[in-house]
């Protein structure tokens, strides 16, 4: 069998299997599967003295018994609804069973609709279109870092080039000259509902590639000797001087259903899975298959790294540091300062930020440590896709800008959560607190926003010192970390010798003639210190505690709370919905269904007027979140 009939048989052996098991599954995607089935057997299982001009090839070099290994080339499905096609590579590699590709989509199979890292060869979890390449960007500036030899492979779909993340990868591509980065785009023109906007006018995505400094290669998707000579022109990238330091988009003119006549290129057919009827006349069009052949996929070099078990620091050892009691810092000035400290003892670890590293201090890293420091300018969602690219190749990536811009990005915050994720998200200028920049800065939704991702982790330090112990606490922690900081400075509380675990809390001010327990955390801990003071001359004693842990919270404290004092009064400059107030609410009523009785009330101060400029005492008193406030509110409980 020449090489030529080898890919060809193979081609066919893949669209085999992404028909029958999506006909099996009763759904899925086997058109959007059929249209790339090509590209990809090619990528996969194309060998050397194949037939493009010259030889050529192997392209795609893994070591499929070790997936963790740390050179494997890398292939990201963005269009992942595209999965059929994914899991049929691996059947055809002889790494997936016929019968566990007949359990797709079912409950408790590895082959999900959509693909999960159930499956060992998924690099990151796609679904959510637009964001495979910045995925990709995270994993091709991982080996440029490394100085490792893999490449990154990225398969995109036309409708999702539609997505404003895909041009933000694009153009973050290009500026770190990330050759070792290769786009395929399958151009089959239909999308879910009809044509895609440009149809199979390719000139206009070559244009537009073009136009962001991408090498572009332009072929038909289904023709051999075209898909191998593109191959082999983007990995020659560095030897071919006009293509030296240049990204790589493929874009291939595909049909959608190939193979298959009465599905090519036909409308309505999107999501749709053949009936056995169909499956059976369209099996009869391609003809006999053979399940004996395995494809070969090339293995990698065989290099040294280090162990990427090792990327989580266990109680590492750092150098320690210090605050004088009597000057104020604000906390995300500490946070910059602990990036700096923790920087030596985690040598993983990586820092991006969103162009304003001056305002978060990220600066100081990038200051010290510039080979690891990302600028990844105005383009969040471009940011935390690469990030998660990053987390998944064995970095710590603590991810910075002002916390109100973390929403544009929360898509691909929410998609994180389902690749394994271990990024730490650090969001400054945060409330009202912020002062005369406006409404339009002030993140009052962002505590809410990040407690609503799986196994996150939510943080909201008060001082400089806790700052430091957080961003600590937050390296340590395998998994999703969102660190909330503030603009304004704020006073010493702690010495730096205090434990701040992730789940617990501070009780600063106590004693056996509390009435009323208030909990803040940030700027209105601040606050609450304040109106201690005011209540004390009154003869009124109040509990303080500092609620640094925003999820999981510090239940047994709250739970003493409960017993020990009449009322529970929660202050925070965040909207009422999501913050720091519900979290309390709901583990007082936990507390009441595990049969603790108690008939504490609570009572919330949260920002429930539409924000505007002034200074930020102005805005708090306006809030009614300051220390006036909280007298105020307290006598009325009482």
């Amino acid at each position: 069998m020449t090489n030529h009939e080898r890919l060809q048989q193979l081609a066919k052996l893949i669209r085999y299997y992404s028909l029958v098991s999506t006909t099996a599954a009763g759904s899925g995607h086997p058109t959007s599967s059929l249209s790339a089935a090509d590209l990809m057997t090619i990528l996969m299982f194309f060998a050397t003295g194949g037939p493009a001009s010259g030889g050529g090839g192997p392209f795609f070099r893994a070591d499929l018994d070790h997936p963790e290994f740390p050179n494997n080339d890398r292939l990201i499905f963005s269009k992942g609804h595209a999965s059929p096609l994914f899991y049929s590579i691996y059947a055809a590699a002889g790494k997936v069973s016929e019968e566990e590709m007949l359990s797709l989509r079912k409950f408790g199979s590895r082959l999900e609709g959509h693909p999960t890292m159930a499956f060992p060869y998924t690099e990151a979890a796609t679904g959510s279109l637009g964001q495979g390449l910045s995925i990709g960007v995270g994993m091709a500036l991982n080996a440029k870092l490394d100085k490792l030899p893999y490449r990154t492979w990225v398969l995109l779909g036309d409708s999702e080039m539609a997505e404003g993340s895909v041009w933000e990868a694009m153009a973050c591509a290009e500026h770190y000259k990330l050759d070792n980065l290769i786009a395929i785009i399958d151009v089959n023109r239909l999308g879910q509902r009809g044509e895609t906007m440009y149809g199979h006018e390719l000139e206009v995505y070559q244009k537009k590639a073009e136009a962001f400094g991408w090498k572009t290669i332009v072929i038909d998707g289904h023709n051999v000797e075209e898909i191998a000579e593109a191959y082999e022109k983007a990995i020659g990238n560095k030897e071919i001087e006009k293509y030296r330091n240049r990204p790589v988009m493929i874009i291939a003119k595909t049909l959608k259903g190939k193979g298959v006549s009465f599905i090519e290129d036909k409308d309505n057919w999107h999501g749709k899975a053949l009936s056995r009827e169909e499956l059976e006349k369209a099996l009869v069009e391609l003809g006999s298959v053979d399940k004996t052949l395995v494809g070969t996929v090339a293995l990698p070099e065989k290099v040294t790294t280090p162990n990427l078990n090792d990327q989580v620091p266990n109680k590492f050892q750092t150098p320690n540091f210090n605050y004088p009691s009597d000057k104020p810092v604000a906390t995300r000035k500490a946070y910059g300062n602990a990036l700096v400290r923790l920087a030596s003892a985690i040598p993983n670890m990586v820092v991006l930020d969103a162009e304003v590293s001056n305002s978060t201090y990220a600066e100081f890293f990038k200051g010290k440590y510039p080979e690891r420091f990302f600028e990844m300018y105005i383009a969040e969602q471009n940011m935390v896709g690469t990030a998660l690219g990053f987390s998944r190749r064995g970095k710590i990536p603590f991810v910075s800008t002002f916390a109100a811009f973390f929403s544009r990005a929360f898509d691909q915050i929410r998609m994180s959560q389902y690749s394994n994720p271990n990024i730490k998200f650090v969001g400054s200028h945060a409330g009202v607190s912020i002062g005369e920049d406006g409404a339009s800065q002030m993140a009052l939704e962002d505590l809410g926003m990040f407690r609503s991702i799986f196994g996150s982790v939510v943080l909201y330090p008060s001082d400089a010192v806790s700052t430091e112990r957080l961003v600590e606490a937050a390296a340590e922690h395998m998994g999703n970390v969102y660190i909330r900081t503030t603009r304004k400075e704020s006073p010493i509380l702690y010495s730096v010798d205090e434990k701040f675990p992730i789940g617990g809390s501070k009780t600063l001010k106590s004693s056996g003639q509390d009435v009323v327990t208030v909990i803040g955390a940030g700027v209105t801990l601040i606050e609450a210190l304040k109106a201690y003071d005011v209540l004390q001359k009154e003869g009124i004693s109040i509990r303080v505690v500092d609620l640094y842990s925003i999820k999981p919270i510090d239940a047994a404290t709250l739970e003493k709370a409960v017993h020990e004092t009449k009322a529970i009064v929660t202050v925070e400059d965040h909207y009422a919905e999501g913050g720091i107030g519900e979290v309390v609410a709901t583990a007082v009523t936990e507390f009441s269904i595990f049969n603790i009785q108690s008939s504490v009330s609570i009572h919330r101060l949260a920002v429930r007027k539409m924000p505007k400029s002034g200074k930020p005492d102005e805005l708090l008193a306006y809030g009614e979140i300051d220390a006036q406030a909280i007298v105020k509110k307290v006598k009325e409980v009482l």
